[in-house]
């Protein structure tokens, strides 16, 4: 059965849905939903542009009104804004159901062709879908089950993930990443059976220097032996959203063709406690020579990025940005609403931020400051400390942390996306589970900053 979306511009509630029978023999259904009322531009204090955001929103809520009807086919106005109806649309249908038994199909979603030229609506319909879809492939990996997405299968589905398109992935294995001296990501992955693996991406559609990623892949945080609570420990499984979520945005960019030299290295390991674990107090010496006391092994993340990190500087980078899910203390910093990001560069914090205000999947500024390197460095006995010594402000010194293997003269942004990554969500085109967030805010990052064909 046929249907198609349409939208009620006015003082209609944001994504209030009304469906009606039979109107045309062309269509059984026809859902008509409110997009609020129409604002001018970007909302500088919320940081969103609050009409792409009822557009993505009510494109989602007439659809799965639309689903709930029995409707296998759904057809959908491109709403003044044809990528955000496509984005809204393809989010919003998406749900993580690999593991079950039984799957729901759900409907064929596409674009209502009007009565006029539509070869440039069509083709913003079709980035927004390529977008959603770059997102939809980030929640599948951050929701699939640990045992089902060890380092291994990780690397074998990025592999997957990138199969026809011009990206390279190169699989490093054990030897190879005690070869490059990176013995803080050893020292994380030492605990575990699963052996570890560095991935080493590359796009490259333009001369010159590369744009650097650099994603946590923990496929599932134990906390080492300091061991964290049993209360949803489940969610650890989530723990490599930020390779997630990077491995994702590369392969839109390179689906829309963006032009652009990107690098992408992902350390991937489990974090387990076993007799070969690391011990609170162990002290390592990273890549670049630093040594490292490890008082808290469930600080895990910042030590298999501190070798990632020290290898990105060997390409002479533009700029390198690390994404992870950092921090427990950035979720009570900013609940849901924002990934919190530290930034060297006040030109790329601007860039990121307008990012971030187009696709609704918004940033805010921590700062990078000398107070909390001084916190994680100021020791007789070692270089840098994996925790910092003050009370609170643990986004901060693991931003300081990271930021003590980036080359002084490359500008460095962290992003710390433990407030965002899920399972728990607001957002209303997106089902509960991990939500592949920051996804679309990469792409846009990245687009913003090249020339197109």
């Amino acid at each position: 059965m046929e249907a198609f979306v349409s939208r009620v511009d006015g003082h209609i509630k944001p994504g209030k849905t009304f469906i009606f029978w039979d109107l045309d023999e062309n269509h059984t259904a026809v859902g008509l939903v409110g997009l609020g009322k129409k604002c001018k531009d970007i909302d500088r204090l919320e940081c969103i542009d609050p009409d792409k955001e009822a557009v993505r929103v009510a494109a989602a809520a007439g659809c799965r009104a639309l689903q709930e009807a029995g409707m296998s086919t759904i057809m959908v106005d491109d709403m003044d804004d044809p990528e955000a109806a496509g984005e809204g649309s393809t989010l919003g249908m998406w749900k993580f159901q690999e593991c079950k038994s039984e799957q729901k199909t759900p409907p064929q979603i596409c674009l209502l062709v009007q009565p006029y030229d539509g070869s440039e609506i069509s083709v913003c319909w079709e980035k927004g879908v390529e977008k959603a879809n770059a997102q939809n492939d980030a929640r599948r990996l951050t929701d699939m089950p640990s045992n089902l997405m060890t380092p291994t299968l990780f690397a074998t589905e990025i592999e997957r993930l990138y199969r026809g398109l011009d990206i390279y992935v190169d699989v490093h294995e054990k030897d190879w990443i005690a070869s490059k001296n990176m013995n803080a990501f050893l020292a994380v992955a030492k605990g575990s059976c699963e052996s570890p693996k560095f991935l080493e991406i590359t796009y490259n559609r333009c001369s010159g220097r590369p744009m650097v990623f650099v994603g946590k892949g923990v496929t599932f945080d134990s906390g080492g032996i300091s061991i964290k609570p049993s209360k949803d420990m489940d969610q650890m499984r989530g723990d490599m959203g930020g390779a997630a979520a990077c491995a994702a945005a590369l392969k839109c960019i390179a689906m829309l063709n963006i032009r652009a030299n990107i690098k992408l290295f992902i350390p991937v390991c489990e974090n387990m406690p076993s007799g070969n674990a690391t011990k609170p107090g162990d002290i390592v010496r990273a890549m670049n020579g630093k040594t490292i006391a490890i008082n808290n092994t469930d600080a895990e993340g910042r030590l298999i990025l501190a070798d990632a990190l020290s290898f990105a500087n060997t390409f002479d980078p533009i700029w390198v940005m690390s994404v992870a899910t950092l921090t427990g203390a950035m979720q009570v910093a900013l609940g849901t609403a924002a990934t919190g990001v530290f930034s060297s560069s006040n030109e790329l914090y601007d860039i990121l931020q307008n990012a971030g205000s187009l696709t609704g999947d918004r940033v805010w500024r921590f700062p990078l400051w000398k107070h909390y390197t001084d916190e994680i460095t100021k020791d007789a006995a070692f270089d840098v400390n994996n925790i910092g010594k003050g009370v609170g402000g643990g986004s901060c010194t693991a931003a300081a942390f990271l930021n003590q293997f980036v080359c002084k003269t490359t500008p460095f942004m962290h992003l710390d996306i433990a407030s965002v990554s899920g399972p728990a969500t607001v957002i209303p085109y997106l089902y509960k589970g991990m939500t592949g967030r920051p996804t679309r805010t990469l792409i846009e990052f990245v687009k913003m900053q090249v020339k197109p064909f």
